[in-house]
């Protein structure tokens, strides 16, 4: 087992703890059957628990904010043990404050800044534990840590975002956003010419048939008198 080959050489070979002068050997022959046996009873087999967010983010007082993160785990997802778990950290680094905990179902913080402020955004069998804070306040500049925790895979780092809530929209906010109105209201104009001009060729070709079948009709019997 494990525990004699710590102490055992291989059948055939000099035992390397016979004299002092293998004691280097001895330690060496050691931690080598050592690791093999932790390597194949799983102890060394532990996979950390990744972390992904947006880093930077930047939001309009009054707005809502999605904080996004997703995880990578090597453990199955257990949703009775999955845990997720937001804190916040001020600029001015006072204490931490937690924002949002989830298990099984979403508890948010039932009193103290984020009070009816957060709501559950993500899907834990989607590997999403993202959350929702609604109508940002300039008190709310700070980091936001993101913690998942699937046992057995209860170790690894932690995702940060970094909020800075501002007066008014920066320049590439308001760039994107005239360019999405001015997409929309392009594909809308194309959309009224294509209509219009579809409508003249309709009434064009009808025009076009109606003085057809005029002559038609004027025509006399030419038995008539």
């Amino acid at each position: 087992d494990c525990a004699s080959a710590l102490i055992t050489s291989v059948p055939g070979t000099v035992n390397p703890c016979v004299s002092r002068s293998a004691h280097c050997m001895c330690v060496y022959v050691q931690l080598y059957h050592g690791a093999i046996c932790l390597h194949i009873t799983g102890v060394l087999q532990v996979g950390g628990i990744r972390i992904y967010t947006s880093g930077d983010l930047e939001a309009v007082n009054g707005t809502d904010i999605r904080m996004k993160c997703t995880f990578q785990t090597t453990a199955p997802i257990n949703p009775s043990a999955l845990t997720v778990s937001w804190t916040f950290r001020p600029l001015s680094h006072g204490r931490e404050e937690s924002v949002f905990h989830y298990q099984q179902k979403p508890y948010p913080p039932i009193e103290g800044t984020f009070r009816k402020k957060v709501v559950w955004a993500g899907d834990v069998m989607g590997r999403d534990a993202s959350i929702i804070i609604r109508q940002v306040k300039f008190t709310y500049n700070g980091t936001y840590i993101c913690q998942v925790k699937n046992p057995p895979d209860v170790h690894g780092t932690v995702g940060e975002i970094r909020l800075r809530v501002v007066t008014t929209a920066s320049f590439s906010e308001l760039l994107m956003l005239a360019l999405a109105i001015g997409g929309g209201i392009t594909g809308v104009v194309v959309l009224l010419v294509i209509i219009v001009s579809c409508r003249r060729c309709k009434r064009r070709r009808q025009r076009r048939e109606g003085n057809e079948e005029a002559p038609r009709k004027e025509r006399k019997d030419p038995t008539a008198w």
